[in-house]
Order: structure tokens, then C-alpha cells, then sequence
């Protein structure tokens, strides 16, 4: 499909670092992240869940390492995780120092709790030692004392503030492979901190709203605000976060990309929303063609349209589009050309065995 002028998004340029294999920043594409919510000390759980995390295509994986017992686990968890690991540190210095040993690709601390500048040096020296980046992780739940006194209350530039501190400790002890993240649950405060972010320092920037709520209710509250982020080229590294499972964390992420054009990953499926001139079932089509192929990784974008109305049109946009006709007769697209008639088919199981051929005629 020709990409088309107005659908360029120019990105923000950024240094480049790398987690691990993957690079964060500069040219690279924007990386997908998640979150373990498995007790990071059981090894079986955490490693399912990481696999099913990388079947949904995410490309770093992110676990809390809150105790001894974790940083423990997390050596093995790094040696098996076909991703690469970052470990979540909160109000302990020594488990990043820890977590660093263990061989995490990166260490994402919290301003707000990780400590004072002497405890900081030490966490800079073992991931320079081990090659580990670090993020710096600002969040308005958890900003330093001094700040809140400063600015009353979690603002842009609150958060802002405490990012530019704790990048100053690290370019002071001379250590430029970091990333930073300015969260916030509120959409407004976010995106209003990563923008003013992005005009001062030239690091990768991490993008999430963080807690944004359920399934549902989170996916629309991300879409807004990273999607106004990633519109004006600004963000790296991307998590969706939610309650929800991590797996669904990935695929909304992706979604999110896809729809902007900045990944293409796996089924694109572009429907209608269906009425009374559809010639099939075009909801449950739709549900049983995306689950069914949700394993794909292969970029393909395939139209289900229910009548004649935008069908034609869609289609040319595509490259597999199912138009319903009447009667049964369901025209078959190819890359925007009419191929084909199905008559009498279950829809779902054409389109997907459909896919399957052309993406095995790729191979």
C-alpha cells in the first residue's frame, strides 16, 4: 500500500540507547513494553507469562523486583526470557544495585522513592558495571517532597523538574544510556509534561498513562493521550497500561501503533460497524477472524465490510477485502482488485483460511 503525505509523522529526534537487543530511540522503531503482574519469585508463572507477552509482540518486558527474593529470581528470569527485562525498583536502592548484578537490560527507578543523590551513584556505578540502562520513572502519585512543597501539587512542570534533577545526577557521573517517563493518570498532565519534556532534553522517552483503568475505559483514555503524543512524533518506547491482562496491554499498544502507521504488526482488520443492509454476520465475522488470527505476525490488512455501500471502496485500500452481496454472493478482493465470488461459505472460515494461504505464499 502507498504510504500517503498527510500520513507522516515526523518524529522527535532522540538519542539512542539500548535494553538489551533493543534499540530505544533515534531511528529505531518504537518498542512495545509490558508489565509482569505474576510474583516475580515464581519463576514457571512469570516465564508463561513473558511468552504469551512476546506471542502478543512485546519487545521489552518490565518486572517488579521488590524484595531480595525477586532480584534473586531475576537472574534465572534474564537468562530465560527470550525478551529483554527491565527491573522495577521502588524504594531501595540496593535491589537495583541487585537487580543490575542479575544482568537486568535495564533499571527503572523512581525519583520519588529510590533515594538521595550518594544512593543514586551507586545504582549508576553497577549499571555501568553490567551494561544496563537506566529509566528514570516519574510519577505524579509519587513525586519527591521538595517538589510537591515547590509546586503545591503534581503539575507539567512538577514532573518536568524532577526528571531534569535526576538526569543532571546521571550526565554529572557521566552516564548517557537512560530514558525517561513523566506519568500521570490524568491525560492533561501527561501530555502537557512529555511535551515540555521533549522541547529540553533529547533523551528517549518512555510514553504510558499511567493507572488508566480497565480494558475499555484505559484503552480509550491511552488512546487519547499517547495517541496525541505519538501524532507529534514524541515517544520511543510505549506502554498501554491496564487492568487488564499484560498480553492485552501489547495488542492495544499495537493497535495504537498500527492505526498511526509507526508499526505494522499481524491482522488489521478495518470493518463496519453493521446495519440492516449487511448481507452476513459482520460482528461475529469480525470477532472470530481477529481471534483467530491473532497469532499472525505478518502485516496484512484485511477489509469485512457487510453491502455494497463502502465495500468496493474499502477494499481498494486493503490487501484481502470481503464485500457481502446478496443472495450469498460475497465478493473476494486482492491487493484492491475483485478476484473472486464466495457463495454459500461460513464467511469467518474463508477469510481466515483466506489469510493463511496468502501469507503462506509469502514465505
Amino acid at each position: 500500500m502507498n504510504i500517503r503525505p498527510y500520513r507522516h509523522i515526523e518524529r522527535r529526534r532522540s538519542n539512542k540507547i539500548k535494553v538489551g537487543n533493543i534499540s530505544v530511540g533515534g531511528d529505531a522503531p518504537i518498542s512495545v513494553q509490558t508489565m509482569t503482574n505474576t510474583p516475580t519469585t515464581d519463576i514457571d508463572l512469570t516465564l508463561d507469562q513473558i511468552e504469551k507477552c512476546v506471542e502478543a509482540g512485546a519487545d521489552i518486558i518490565r518486572v517488579s523486583c521488590p524484595d531480595k527474593d525477586s532480584t534473586t529470581a531475576l537472574k534465572q528470569l534474564v537468562r530465560l526470557s527470550p525478551i529483554p527485562i527491565v527491573a522495577d525498583i521502588h524504594f531501595h536502592y540496593l535491589r537495583a544495585i541487585e537487580a543490575a548484578d542479575a544482568g537486568a537490560a535495564c533499571l527503572r527507578i523512581n525519583p520519588g522513592n529510590i533515594g538521595q543523590a550518594d544512593k543514586i551513584k551507586e545504582v549508576i556505578s553497577a549499571a555501568k558495571q553490567n551494561q544496563s540502562s537506566i529509566r528514570i520513572g516519574v510519577n505524579a502519585g509519587s513525586l519527591e517532597k521538595n517538589i510537591l512543597d515547590k509546586y503545591g501539587e503534581p503539575t507539567p512542570e512538577a514532573l518536568v523538574d524532577s526528571a531534569l534533577a535526576h538526569i543532571q545526577i546521571l550526565k554529572e557521573h557521566d552516564f548517557q544510556d537512560y530514558k525517561v517517563s513523566v506519568k500521570a493518570s490524568d491525560v492533561f498532565l501527561a501530555v502537557a509534561a512529555y511535551t515540555q519534556l521533549a522541547d529540553i532534553d533529547d533523551c528517549p522517552l518512555h510514553i504510558g498513562i499511567t493507572e488508566a483503568g480497565s480494558l475499555r475505559a484505559g484503552t480509550v483514555k491511552s488512546s487519547i493521550g499517547l495517541g496525541n503524543l505519538l501524532w507529534s512524533g514524541i515517544g520511543d518506547t510505549i506502554r498501554v497500561s491496564l487492568s487488564a491482562d499484560p498480553a492485552e496491554e501489547v495488542r492495544v499498544a499495537y493497535e495504537l501503533l498500527k492505526s498511526l502507521g509507526l508499526r505494522r504488526r499481524g491482522v488489521t482488520v478495518i470493518s463496519c460497524p453493521s446495519c440492516a443492509r449487511q448481507q452476513f454476520d459482520v460482528i461475529k465475522t469480525v470477532q472470530e477472524v481477529e481471534e483467530r488470527l491473532q497469532h499472525i505476525t505478518d502485516p496484512i490488512t484485511v477489509s469485512i465490510i457487510g453491502c455494497i455501500v463502502n465495500g468496493p471502496g474499502e477494499a481498494k485500500e486493503t490487501d484481502i477485502g470481503l464485500t457481502g452481496g446478496g443472495k450469498g454472493n460475497h465478493q473476494i478482493y486482492v491487493n484492491g482488485i475483485t478476484d473472486h465470488i464466495i457463495r454459500n461459505e461460513n464467511v469467518a472460515d474463508y477469510v481466515v483460511n483466506f489469510v493463511l494461504q496468502k501469507i503462506s505464499e509469502k514465505v
